[in-house]
């Protein structure tokens, strides 16, 4: 897997009185808690999540 492309995600919003569908989103890509980061494979799924929740992850390294 050292040919797959990765990409560093960053929650930085609370999911607190937030739909249940974004908990829900944050939990599949991996994130819990404030300030929390995961590096995941880019992919065009990943990218999909990461765009449904612009106000609370933001990628920090790609």
């Amino acid at each position: 897997m050292a040919d797959k492309k990765t990409i560093i995600v960053q929650q930085i919003g609370s999911p607190i009185r937030r739909d249940k569908v974004q908990r829900a989103t944050l939990i599949g890509l991996g994130l819990n808690k404030m300030n929390k980061q995961r590096e995941l494979i880019d992919t065009p799924e990943v990218r999909g999540m990461i765009n449904k929740l612009p106000h609370l992850v933001r990628v920090v390294g790609e």
